[in-house]
C-alpha cells in the first residue's frame, strides 16, 4: 500500500493560517452578535453608593447602545466577596459583568483567603470614573475643622468612631490611612453598605465618615454634616472652600474612589474590546464629563490593557498602605 507523502511545510502553514482565520472570524462573529440576551451587571455593594449609582448609569447607556437589557443586580456582603465570587463563577460570555472599585484592589492584600484572585479570575474591561472623598463629622461634633478634629482625637484616644461601608472599601482604607499618618486611635465601625453608614452618621450614632463627594455634597450644603477635609491632592471643584486633608494638617494624605467593569476570565477578547469601546464612548461624551464634573467625578478612559496595568499598580499601592496602617479585614 502506498503511503501518502507527509504534508509539506507550506501546507502546514496554510492549514495553520486557515485555522487562525476561522478562529478570528468566529470571535468577530461573537462580538457582532453580542449581546444575544440580557446582560447582568453585578454590583457587590448595597444600593445607594457610588458603584451602584454609576453602575446603573453605565448599564442604561449600554442598553441604549447595544439593544439588550443591562440589569443591575446588587449582591452586597463579605466586603464585596459574595457578589464578586458569583461573577468569577459565571459563564465567560460577556453576559455577566462585575462593577468593581478599588475595594477589590485593597482586598488582594487585606483578605488573603479569598475564593478568587482579581487578575487571575477576571479580565479588566474598562474603567468608569474616579472621585475624591470627603471627611465629614456628625452634627454636633465639637470640631469645626481638621485641626480641631486632630486635637480632639489625640485628647480622646479610642473615644471617636468612624463609619465605613465595610472592610476593604475605599471609605475604610481612607480612614485607616488617615489614622496611620496622623497617629490617631479612632474606632472603625464597619457597615454592610455605605447607605447604613451614612444614615447613622447623619443621625449622630457615629462621629466621622469618609464618603464620596458626589454622594455627600448635598448633605454638606444642607448643613447636615461638617465637612472637615477632602482626600485628593487638590481641592475639589465641588467643595472649593473645604481644604484637603493634607492642607488641614496631615501632609501627604491622598485617597480616591475609582470604579470599573470586569468580566470572568475567558471572556472572548472581541467582546471585551466591544464593551471597552462602548464604555469609553459613553464616558468621553462632553455632556457626561460635564455632569460628572459637577458631581466631583472624573471619567477614566483606558484600553483593556492599560486598565489591567492600572489595576496592577493599584493592588501594589494598597498592599503598601495595608502594611503601613496595620489594617485588618475584621476591624
Amino acid at each position: 500500500m502506498r503511503q501518502s507523502p507527509p504534508p509539506s511545510r507550506r501546507s502546514l502553514l496554510g492549514r495553520g493560517l486557515a485555522g487562525a482565520l476561522l478562529a478570528a472570524a468566529a470571535l468577530a462573529c461573537a462580538a457582532q452578535d453580542y449581546p444575544s440576551r440580557p446582560v447582568k451587571l453585578i454590583v457587590p455593594f448595597a444600593p445607594g453608593g457610588s458603584a451602584d449609582v454609576y453602575g446603573r448609569f453605565i448599564a442604561q447607556r449600554l442598553q441604549e447602545a447595544l439593544g439588550q437589557p443591562f440589569v443591575v443586580d446588587n449582591r452586597p456582603g463579605g466586603g464585596s466577596l459574595i457578589g464578586t465570587d458569583a461573577v468569577a463563577k459565571s459563564a465567560p460570555d460577556g453576559h455577566t459583568l462585575l462593577v468593581m472599585s478599588n475595594t477589590h484592589t485593597v482586598n488582594e492584600s487585606l483578605i488573603p483567603n479569598r475564593p478568587f484572585q482579581l487578575l487571575r479570575d477576571f479580565v479588566p474591561v474598562a474603567p468608569i470614573n474616579q472621585a475624591d472623598l470627603v471627611l465629614v463629622g456628625k452634627p454636633g461634633l465639637p470640631a469645626g475643622n481638621l485641626a480641631e478634629l486632630l486635637t480632639l482625637a489625640k485628647g480622646r484616644p479610642g473615644g471617636l468612631s468612624y463609619a465605613s461601608s465595610g472592610p476593604g472599601t475605599p471609605y475604610h482604607m481612607a480612614g485607616e490611612l488617615f489614622k496611620a499618618l496622623a497617629g490617631l486611635h479612632i474606632v472603625h465601625i464597619p457597615y454592610r453598605g455605605s447607605s447604613g453608614a451614612r444614615t447613622d452618621l447623619l443621625g449622630g450614632q457615629v462621629d466621622l465618615m469618609f464618603d464620596a463627594i458626589p454622594t455627600m455634597a448635598e448633605h454638606i450644603r444642607a448643613g447636615k454634616v461638617k465637612a472637615l477635609g477632602t482626600s485628593g491632592a487638590q481641592r475639589s471643584s465641588v467643595l472649593p472652600d473645604v481644604p484637603t486633608v493634607s492642607e488641614g494638617g496631615v501632609p501627604g494624605y491622598e485617597a480616591t474612589l475609582w470604579l470599573g467593569l470586569m468580566a470572568p476570565r475567558g471572556t472572548p477578547p472581541a467582546i471585551v474590546a466591544r464593551l471597552n469601546a462602548e464604555v469609553s464612548r459613553i464616558t468621553s461624551q462632553p455632556e457626561v464629563r460635564k455632569a460628572w464634573a459637577a458631581q466631583g467625578a472624573t471619567p477614566l478612559v483606558m484600553s483593556p490593557e492599560a486598565f489591567a496595568r492600572y489595576t496592577t499598580d493599584d493592588i501594589a499601592k494598597w498592599a503598601r498602605i495595608v502594611k503601613v496602617s496595620g489594617a485588618k479585614a475584621d476591624q
